[in-house]
């Protein structure tokens, strides 16, 4: 775990318990009594993971889908926690385990968790400029290009979300989209105590359901779109969207950035209960932001678009991502910032001038000469592939290869139809493992066979690969020619490959770059 403490001035557990329902309170022996008697403990920390805990934090054991939190206790206790945080199962857990330890028993300790972790950081985003975005596709690229439009006012802004969380000179992997509470506090804390003065969250709905934002009101909060996926957690489209929807309310935001390409979009603009503007980037909808003209650019080698504001003047954008796919998270993050007052040129200057983002569109070799262009990216959902691979064929002249998969224990409905776009849009398949989990790859395989086999019968340069994905971009790489183009979609920046329940170091990018040069076209 990356060290983020940022200095907190250790306060009396019934002062941190403020606003927290708390149902009772036993101490150290067991005994219940009066949490108003608690004044001699305090605290300067908080955690809900037994692997990021220090001395005097306060341990939240939370109910988990195998496991109970509280079955971790004794090492959180270890590590110096001296007060728990649960609930009544917790607590009967936590008689068995005979723990010698301060425990307060709520009915909710996930919501627990983010309200004593604003108490004890003492509510940071207050402190800050902070932005948000939502949406099933998009969410991390237009993230970071929100953190390049802070830039105007904010050079070194800070980013929390599913690539990579960057604080300052620190930077260091990401486990989720979206941090635990106490993690996402702390991160809104430390960025405040350096100084930096804005932050970006990306925001998935699993983080509203699960509370990990709750406490946070973010200035502007973006949404992109909303398409099939997570539905083995929310089961139907109606729930995953009241879950995005949370975040266009006063408890969560001050105002928001709605794309409306989709319906969802278009309904968000509605039911938001936040002042919202509307976008519309890749459609023909009504919005008070318009774009209009995307063109590749093969001079200056981006995609360039106008972007149309409500007076109607239309401002020049030069992406600094490859793809038609990208405008709808470029024009959001310029809209975003322009909300907060900046200046509408200088916010287009300063995304156009954006670092490439790792696993987002991210070219592998940019000045491919003799050897085929290879493009690593996130797409995962079957509208996002579409638009990738659409995107990737207008800057190809040769062939399109895509290597790609999909995940295991997950949606399994998405599959067959993320294989047919696949078997459509590009030229070159090669079937292969993406994160199988505990599920059978071959079963996973078998799924997208058949998609593809609905679009293209005899599966004409169409390649299954048993192996390892490793081999599976190696092959397409070393089969393509030089006018050619592969696309590696589904992982983007991830840094594992999880399969049977282990993470096993692999990514992408490395794995293309240690291809690449090896072939002997890499010294022609």
């Amino acid at each position: 775990m990356v060290d983020i403490r940022p200095q907190v001035t250790p306060l009396p557990l019934p002062e941190v318990l403020q606003g927290v329902a708390v149902e009772a309170f036993f101490d150290a022996s067991g005994t219940s009594c009066e949490l108003a008697e608690a004044t001699d403990l305090h605290v300067s920390g908080i955690t809900v993971s037994s692997n990021d805990c220090d001395r005097d934090w306060i341990f939240v054991a939370i109910p988990g889908l195998t496991q109970h939190g509280m079955r971790f206790a004794h090492a959180a206790q270890t590590a110096g926690a001296t007060v728990l945080v649960t609930d009544t199962e917790g607590v009967r857990l936590a008689q068995e385990m005979s723990l010698e330890i301060p425990i307060v028993v709520c009915a909710d300790p996930r919501v627990a968790a983010g309200r004593i972790a604003k108490t004890i950081y003492d509510s940071p985003a207050s402190r800050l400029t902070t932005m948000a975005v939502t949406g099933t596709n998009g969410k991390t690229t237009t993230s970071f290009l929100m953190r390049a439009a802070l830039g105007v006012r904010y050079p070194d802004a800070s980013v929390c979300g599913t690539v990579e969380t960057r604080i300052g000179d620190l930077r260091f992997r990401s486990d989720q989209t979206t941090a635990e509470s106490p993690v996402i506090e702390r991160f809104l804390a430390f960025t405040a105590e350096k100084g930096l003065g804005a932050a970006v969250v990306e925001t998935s709905s699993h983080a509203v359901s699960f509370a990990r934002v709750d406490g946070v009101v973010f200035d502007v909060v973006a949404f992109t779109n909303l398409q099939h996926d997570h539905l083995d957690y929310y089961g139907d489209m109606e729930s995953y969207f009241a879950a995005k929807k949370k975040l266009f309310t006063p408890q969560y935001s001050r105002r928001g950035v709605v794309c409306v390409d989709d319906e969802w979009g278009q309904r968000l603009a509605v039911e938001a209960s936040v002042p919202v503007v509307t976008v519309a980037a890749l459609s023909q909808e009504s919005a008070d932001w318009c774009v209009r003209d995307i063109h590749p650019d093969r001079v200056i080698g981006r995609t360039v678009f106008t972007l149309c504001d409500p007076t109607g003047v239309g401002h020049r954008v030069a992406m600094p991502i490859l793809g038609e796919v990208n405008v709808q998270n470029t024009a959001l993050a310029i809209v975003s910032a322009v909300q907060l007052g900046y200046p509408i040129a200088d916010v287009i200057r300063a995304v156009e001038q954006a670092e490439q983002i790792p696993g987002r569109m991210e070219k592998v070799n940019p000045d491919s000469g003799a050897q085929p262009l290879v493009i690593v990216d996130y797409a995962h959902t079957p509208e996002a592939l579409e638009w990738t691979l659409r995107s990737t064929r207008e800057l190809s002249t040769g062939r399109l290869h895509i290597v790609f998969g999909t995940d295991g224990d997950r949606d399994a409905s998405k599959r067959e139809v993320l294989a047919a776009i696949a078997a459509r849009e590009a030229d070159v398949l090669w079937v292969t493992d993406e994160n199988p989990r505990t599920e059978d790859p071959q079963q996973i395989r078998d799924y997208l066979l058949r998609g593809i086999a609905s679009v293209r019968p005899d599966l004409k340069d169409v390649t299954e690969i048993r192996t390892c994905r490793r081999d599976a971009v190696r092959r397409a790489i070393l089969a393509a020619k030089s006018e050619d183009t592969v696309i590696i979609t589904g992982k983007g920046a991830e840094w594992y490959q999880d399969i049977e329940g282990i993470k096993h170091e692999y990514n992408d990018v490395p794995v293309a770059r240690e291809v690449l040069a090896g072939d002997v076209r890499a010294h022609l």
